[in-house]
């Protein structure tokens, strides 16, 4: 009887042990999963938290600064981009004079903001991405169809024609307020990546991957910077506000895509 006592005994261990493998094996599978499922959708949070602003086909988080609509002479979607006309390629109207034109500004406003884009130049090319926009103020204090804000200087860097710029008229400074340290653009027809971010009153540049600007809202070499500016006699031009993001209608062609905004 002590035998088979004994036996039972060790089955029973045994068998217990088997148990609570099992049991902690569906523990540890359970709360991988449930980890994976967290990670998911953090994820999928992260990539849904992204508003496309240009998908490649269409302009409706787009209008013309200063009318309900967009003025769709110098500007047109192909293959996927979306392309400022120059100025000189832009059909006039029957009395000579040229179409009407205008800065294209998005629907929204943002405040604290993530700003991805991809953009192309080409031989003495000149444009510029604006935020920090105010529409009331550009309409009072500039052309109705013209933005006033916060310029992220997109030039052909290499062109002699501006080898007398100031170090704040180049790619990646905000133009004619600060300078760009670094940063390479690429070769005319070649798509540059730039990115954006403000939050509170930090504001940070990149440019093809490199940060090549950080300044604060309200600092003094913000404000030093206007003061000697062509912004200095527009009151409230340097102020942080929820803004517009707008792509400039300037003479020479230019080439978006992929422009995305992420609220923070």
């Amino acid at each position: 009887m002590r035998k088979a006592s004994h036996g039972i005994s060790f089955s029973v261990r045994l068998l217990g042990g088997w148990i609570l493998a099992f049991t902690g094996f569906c523990c540890i599978f359970s709360c991988q999963s449930n980890h994976s499922t967290d990670e998911g959708s953090r994820e999928s949070e992260r990539v849904d938290d992204w508003i496309v602003l240009f998908d490649g086909t269409s302009l409706d988080q787009w209008r013309t600064i200063g009318s309900d609509s967009i003025f769709t002479s110098y500007w047109k979607i192909e293959d996927g981009i979306l392309k400022k006309i120059e100025r000189g390629k832009v059909p006039v109207r029957a009395d000579g004079q040229p179409l009407q034109g205008g800065d294209l500004m998005t629907r929204e406003a943002f405040d604290n903001f993530e700003l991805m884009w991809e953009w192309a130049l080409f031989e003495e090319g000149n444009s510029g991405l604006k935020y920090n926009v105010s529409e009331e103020m550009s309409v009072s204090s500039g052309s109705r169809h013209s933005a006033l804000g916060f310029e992220y200087q997109m030039i052909d860097d290499h062109a002699s024609k501006y080898n007398d710029l100031k170090p704040e008229q180049f790619s990646g400074a905000l133009y004619d307020l600060l300078p760009a340290m670094g940063g390479q653009i690429k070769g005319n027809g070649e798509f540059n990546t730039s990115r954006i971010r403000v939050e509170g009153n930090e504001v940070t540049h990149w440019l093809n991957g490199e940060k090549v600007l950080n300044y604060q809202f309200g600092s003094e070499a913000l404000v030093s910077a206007y003061n000697k500016s062509k912004f200095a006699e527009i009151p409230g031009f340097i102020d942080k506000r929820k803004g517009h993001i707008v792509l400039q209608d300037h003479i020479t062609e230019a080439w978006f895509r992929n422009i995305r905004i992420k609220r923070l």
